[in-house]
């Protein structure tokens, strides 16, 4: 069943949404070669915490972390460490915050550096299939019609498939 929520609720998840747009956009400006994971979320934490919200991840199922960082081969859910970022990586960075009773969850993808063909066109066709998505979200659509245009996007570029075992995020 879908709930309707309330222009106020509405604007409290978009109030979540932007802290994690402004959250990962601070994370961007620090990912550099040399930096560990564990850095990238201990910053991110504190920019959550010093704008009135809580982490979502944190503490979930025993997440030990902010954000979830996963890098190069890992799908998702990574663990931040001490691992230290090199030039080439692709970090994918999920972020996920609670507040005034709301959440917001969001990811990214970043290139660190000069990245080699293989991971430009990795990132360029995982954006262009978000789009190709986007585009199927109207009225009258369903989520088959969003998830099918991003699945068939991603399998005309001939070398990627999508990952079975972690469908569902809505």
């Amino acid at each position: 069943m879908i709930y309707y929520k309330t222009p106020e609720e509405i604007e409290s998840i978009r109030e979540c949404c932007s802290l994690i747009s402004k959250t990962l956009s601070g994370v961007a400006s620090k990912i550099q070669p040399g930096v560990p994971t564990i850095d990238l979320d201990s910053f991110a934490e504190e920019f959550i915490r010093d704008n009135g919200a809580e982490p979502a991840f944190k503490g979930y199922m025993g997440f030990p972390n902010s954000l979830c960082i996963s890098v190069n081969e890992a799908i998702v859910h990574g663990i931040p460490g001490n691992d230290e970022i090199r030039e080439g990586d692709i970090l994918s960075i999920d972020c996920g915050v609670h507040k005034n009773g709301f959440y917001g969850d969001s990811a990214y993808s970043f290139l660190v550096k000069q990245g080699g063909d293989a991971e430009k066109k990795l990132l360029a066709t995982t954006r262009h299939s978000l789009f190709e998505g986007v585009s199927q979200a109207r009225v009258g659509n369903r989520i088959g019609d969003i998830s099918n245009a991003i699945q068939s996007c991603i399998e005309r570029a001939g070398t990627y498939s999508i990952v079975r075992e972690l469908v569902g995020h809505g």
